[in-house]
């Protein structure tokens, strides 16, 4: 794991964070909402082949069939 994958997540956290701020100042509070889920999904797509990794190193690792 390289620690691109750690800069891409806080981008998008603070690009998230930005949007959000600025449409809850504006009295937007569902599309805030809907920023917020956008960026979870789209960090959540980008750590699954991750996750995936780790669980089948954990699989080797203790030689579960």
């Amino acid at each position: 794991m390289s620690v691109n994958i750690i800069f891409r997540i806080a981008a998008v956290g603070i690009l998230v964070t930005i949007l959000v701020q600025v449409l809850k100042h504006s009295g937007r509070d569902e599309q805030a909402f809907l920023i917020t889920l956008a960026g979870l999904i789209l960090v959540l797509s980008g750590v699954i082949p991750y996750i995936y990794d780790l669980f089948e190193s954990v699989q080797t690792l203790f030689t579960i069939s």
